[in-house]
């Protein structure tokens, strides 16, 4: 199947629209594109397909009812903006979604709401109910509280942590750019990139930074659809005038189709969400243990620790050369763990004759 069957057979699909596809440049929402988007997804929402949007736009929409010109780069200004915004933005989708007798959700999120276990798992049990009982999930960061450390960054990438979290069959990305071109479409000359298979279809392509009213950029979009499709859900990237072509198998935007198996919930949080609290070092027979043969760490393979962690934590294993090469559940709290490295399991006392990540709590990274 391809991405773009996969994209129009999707049971469960996830779309992430960008600011500059709902706002104008003068600030405030653009309420006829936005009941568009609406149209369209309502129509594969009838057609018996489960939708969960992730919009950006709050900040955008809140700087005309503040007076502000331009957006702000402050993080306090950011964060009033944002709050203004927020109401409005789910208040229009409220309104355009009730025109076809649907209820919306919202749901903000800070890149700590994946971070941790616990949230993370509240997170999918929320979107699990909403889809259950039929209503319409409008993602966003929650910008009127998330600080610069704790932030997604931009929402792209949290549109794929959406998509794992609830188990999408595929990840839409629209915004007011309707592909990938191998240079700035701008400057003329650019040719579009129709498909991506892997990443040799990538070799040579230059990508521009954010534009005026969002946060991503080209360069946003294609980090998210390579880290999506390399967690095994394929990406179509296309204009959001062009939503209702990309939603079925027309040949429009760029189709990335999927290169890697696709990951648990658990294990894609593991690689790419949790932050690790610190770092086991690992011998070279370790790493071949844990890599190649898919073994639980244990203590006899572990050379170093850093950081302060407790048992339950997300930590790092490197190799011999300093690289990460997994993440993982670690078993024991940081202070227990030096006076048990390099020794074999049977010099262990009985109670610490376990393994200190445990091979179902432990994922490779991608080789870098």
């Amino acid at each position: 199947m391809t991405a773009r069957q996969a994209v129009a057979l999707a049971r469960r699909l996830v779309v992430k629209v960008g600011s500059s596809s709902l706002t104008s440049l003068d600030g405030g929402l653009d309420l006829a594109r936005l009941a568009a988007l609406v149209d369209v997804l309502a129509a594969r929402i009838a057609a018996g397909s489960q939708v969960v949007l992730v919009s950006s736009g709050a900040i955008p929409a809140g700087l005309a009812p503040l007076g502000l010109a331009r957006r702000p780069r402050d993080l306090a200004t950011k964060q009033a903006a944002a709050s203004v915004g927020q109401l409005q933005l789910a208040h229009a989708y409220a309104a355009s979604f009730a025109r076809h007798r649907l209820t919306v959700g919202q749901v903000l999120l800070t890149a700590d709401d994946v971070v941790r276990r616990a949230h993370y798992r509240n997170a999918q049990r929320t979107f699990d109910r909403l889809l259950a009982l039929g209503a319409v999930p409008v993602v966003n960061e929650n910008d009127t509280v998330a600080t610069e450390e704790i932030r997604f960054g931009d929402n792209d990438r949290l549109a794929v942590l959406v998509a794992h979290l609830v188990g999408a069959d595929a990840l839409v990305l629209l915004s007011d750019v309707d592909a990938l071109y191998d240079g700035d479409p701008r400057r003329g000359g650019a040719a579009r990139v129709e498909e991506v298979r892997g990443p040799a279809d990538l070799l040579g392509v230059a990508v521009r930074g954010p534009g005026l009213l969002g946060t991503g950029g080209m360069a946003s979009k294609l980090a998210a659809a390579s880290l999506a499709a390399g967690a095994g859900i394929p990406v179509l990237l296309a204009a959001a005038a062009d939503a209702a072509h990309a939603l079925s198998t027309a040949r429009v935007g760029t189709s990335f189709a999927a290169t890697g198996p696709r990951l648990s919930a658990r294990r894609f949080w593991l690689r790419h969400a949790a932050d690790a609290a610190g770092r086991l070092h690992l011998d070279a027979g370790a790493v071949a243990a844990v890599l190649d043969r898919r073994r639980s760490l244990l203590a006899a393979g572990i050379t170093a620790v850093d950081g302060e962690f407790a048992a339950g934590d997300v930590v790092e294993l490197t190799g011999p050369d300093g690289a990460a090469v997994a993440r993982g559940v670690v078993g024991y709290d940081a202070v227990e763990l030096p006076a048990l490295i390099g020794r074999s399991t049977y010099e262990l006392p009985a109670e610490q004759r376990r393994e200190v990540v445990h091979a179902d709590d432990l994922v490779p990274l991608p080789a870098r």
